[in-house]
């Protein structure tokens, strides 16, 4: 009985999304990175993200934005995403992780959300470029990073007032709607800046 409870109470839905967006976002970032070392190999070599002037990731990886420690910053997401990936898989196993390690987990996360919010602005106000891959990074990153900043409160897994776990358990709840208002955040402001709704409409 005690063990079909435990089974019972693993959270799928959430470890499914956490390996699925850590899987996609490694993806992505893998792709960036063979393409980058493809540039380094052939300098005349056409990156398969390349759509057109706007939409593109040459310039992206030839930036010094595209390597803020000196490396690449995809060698980042490749590393970053297994971290998602290993978490959803540990919680489908039936894993249950200290209040510590999802605090920890979450500054890691909000680490990751800081920096492509970064790079969004560096990609859409300096360099005037959209890259296909990052913007694939940035759709999985942005729900792991609410939907993981709200959760652990909101089931108890980090302890807290029950006033205060109400608070979470109803952000977690609405958590879509912040995820939604940032991506219609970026459309807005790259509209406004780069004008990509028209050059969809000309390819």
């Amino acid at each position: 009985m005690s063990s079909e409870l435990r089974a019972s109470s693993r959270p799928v839905a959430f470890a499914l999304f956490t390996v699925i967006a850590g899987a996609v976002g490694w993806f992505a970032s893998f792709e960036l990175l063979t393409e980058y070392i493809k540039t380094l190999q052939n300098p005349d070599y056409i990156p398969n993200c390349s759509v057109s002037i706007l939409v593109t990731c040459g310039p992206n990886m030839a930036s010094w934005q595209g390597a803020l420690l000196g490396f690449s910053n995809t060698i980042i997401g490749v590393a970053a995403f297994v971290a998602p990936i290993a978490v959803g898989v540990a919680l489908l196993a039936g894993a249950r992780f200290a209040s510590w390690f999802w605090a920890l987990y979450q500054v890691g996360l909000l680490g990751g959300f800081v920096l492509i919010s970064w790079l969004f602005t560096q990609s859409v106000f300096v360099l005037g470029t959209l890259c296909p891959w990052c913007m694939v990074v940035w759709t999985v990153t942005i729900p792991l990073f609410w939907v993981t900043l709200f959760r652990p409160y909101a089931v108890g897994d980090i302890k807290t007032s029950p006033g205060a776990q109400r608070f979470f358990g109803r952000a977690y709840a609405w958590s879509w709607v912040i995820i939604l208002v940032c991506y219609a955040a970026i459309a807005f402001i790259a509209q406004l800046q780069l004008d990509w709704i028209a050059e969809f409409n000309r390819g």
